[in-house]
């Protein structure tokens, strides 16, 4: 039989925080997830999490940039109308490349980040109207909270967070 209950441990400072996350994990049990008004470096290494790969997109989406502006470039100024300016005639992509290198950047960074603003919202399952998954709202101003899923051992976690400094340790049933 599954539990559907977890812990909310409510912290009032980071520095605390910090501390009980490396606590929990010291102790093996789960966190679930951590809620905070501000981002708190190094909680992402406490918790153990792995790094991003959004870094990978974002080298992908850069890519596929500079490979539309160098083909959209070439089509429309080599190929379909080619036309002589300044004395510089278009007999070659590669012969006025440096004149095409400030669009090839913006065009590598227009993508880029177009493409990573859309795959973020849809890597963190945001959307127009979505509901708010916070299930304290202090958390958006000066409190902390952890979620620690609990297997059966529910006083015995109450008691492990209060003792790492938790301002309040709330059973929570989740539906």
């Amino acid at each position: 039989m599954s539990s559907n209950k977890v812990i909310h441990a409510i912290y009032n400072d980071d520095d605390i925080l910090m501390d009980a996350v490396k606590q929990t994990r010291k102790a093996h049990h789960h966190i679930e997830e951590v809620f905070t008004p501000f981002p708190v470096h190094g909680l992402d290494k406490a918790m153990g999490l792995e790094p991003t790969r959004l870094a990978i997109c974002a080298f992908i989406y850069g890519c596929i940039g500079l490979s539309v502006a160098t083909t959209m470039m070439n089509y429309i100024m080599i190929q379909d109308w080619p036309q002589d300016i300044g004395g510089k005639p278009s007999f070659a992509y590669y012969q006025n490349m440096p004149a095409f290198v400030p669009v090839m950047f913006e065009m590598t960074v227009f993508f880029a980040a177009h493409l990573m603003v859309i795959t973020f919202y849809m890597r963190s399952r945001l959307w127009p109207f979505k509901q708010s998954e916070n299930p304290d709202v202090r958390t958006t101003d000066d409190h902390f909270l952890m979620e620690v899923s609990v297997k059966d051992n529910e006083a015995e976690l109450v008691k492990f967070f209060q003792g790492t400094g938790a301002v309040e340790v709330k059973v929570i049933d989740k539906h």
